[in-house]
């Protein structure tokens, strides 16, 4: 078991580093950089602009060096705790992640407890009551939650809210806590903030999850050692958690490693919807605008929560499942 984390280690570190490459590359890909962006939103906004000041920004972002040249310049400040400036901000890309991190990690974990906690005992009770009134129901629900957009999940909740209670149901902070610094009263004001969210971005994992498990438990229950084990008497409870559920649960533990980044960046249509302080708007906005620098260290950080979550995963697969192993001798 040792060895094979030290080798998913190292694969982890490789991994982050061809992904550096590839996403600074495809950020580099379209026409134009960060200045012509900002110079043509100048024009638009019929402001004048000369070469001198375009050279200057130009020199000033380093965008006159060679592609490779900003990689490795980049690269090296990574490796020294400096992900570069934002052009678009004009603030150092860490201060930016700082800000909004913790309200994302923090978000992210909130849902991830909220999907998880609801999926696999709906899943368990559709798959042991299958065709019942209950199975249909969280079914036609299930299906609904697949098939409508969390952004037209927000906006409807956003709409109802308003007309009939009077509330603004966005962001995570109400208007006077917006600049006030941190105390226990907002925090509290962030919690009270948060049900809406949690809700909206965990609907569609929820439904998916809830399919997963109602499936592969039906799976589970039609095979002979689950027949076997009730042929000889042992109680319905406990067969069923400590075999089929025990191992139909694999499919959804090896998805943690999926459901990380997808929160962090798969909702930034609903980030914006409901003006989330998190990093989902500011990925938009940096891929926007080509602010190569904010745009690379946050698909780096995505990156990051991708394969941390997917080692978490094997981990825990190890740990429920004894038939897993790792071990070349196994």
């Amino acid at each position: 078991m040792s060895s094979y984390i030290i080798r998913r280690f190292l694969y982890m570190i490789i991994i982050l580093m061809v992904v550096s490459v590839v996403s600074f590359i495809i950020i580099q890909l379209p026409p134009g950089d960060y200045i012509t962006t900002y110079v043509a939103q100048l024009q638009a906004s019929g402001t004048p602009v000369d070469e001198a000041m375009i050279a200057s920004l130009t020199k000033r972002y380093g965008l006159d060096l060679p592609m490779y040249q900003q990689y490795f310049k980049w690269i090296w400040k990574m490796f020294h705790g400096d992900f570069g400036m934002s052009f678009t901000y004009n603030k150092p890309v860490v201060d930016l992640l700082a800000e909004r991190l913790p309200l994302t990690v923090l978000l992210s974990l909130f849902t991830s407890i909220f999907v998880y906690a609801v999926a696999i005992p709906i899943g368990i009770y559709s798959a042991i009551h299958q065709y019942s009134f209950g199975d249909y129901a969280f079914t036609t629900v299930g299906f609904i939650g697949l098939a409508t957009p969390n952004f037209l999940l927000a906006l409807i909740l956003m709409i109802l809210f308003y007309k009939y209670f009077g509330l603004s149901i966005g962001g995570l902070f109400s208007p006077q806590y917006l600049d006030a610094p941190w105390s226990m009263a907002k925090f509290v004001d962030m919690l009270k903030h948060f049900p809406v969210p949690i809700f909206v971005i965990g609907t569609a994992g929820t439904a998916g999850l809830i399919r997963v498990m109602r499936g592969c438990l039906l799976d589970e229950l039609k095979k002979q050692y689950v027949i076997t084990a009730r042929a000889k008497g042992i109680e319905e409870r406990t067969l069923l958690f400590k075999y089929p559920v025990r191992v139909a649960v694999n499919p959804i533990i090896s998805t943690i490693g999926w459901m990380l980044p997808s929160i962090v960046s798969g909702e930034t249509i609903t980030a914006i919807v409901l003006g989330l302080p998190t990093t989902g708007p500011l990925i938009f906005t940096s891929l926007m605008r080509q602010d190569m620098y904010l745009a690379g260290s946050t698909i780096m950080f995505i990156c990051f929560l991708t394969v941390i979550g997917t080692f978490i995963s094997d981990i825990l697969l190890v740990w429920v499942d004894p038939r897993i192993r790792y071990e070349k001798g196994a």
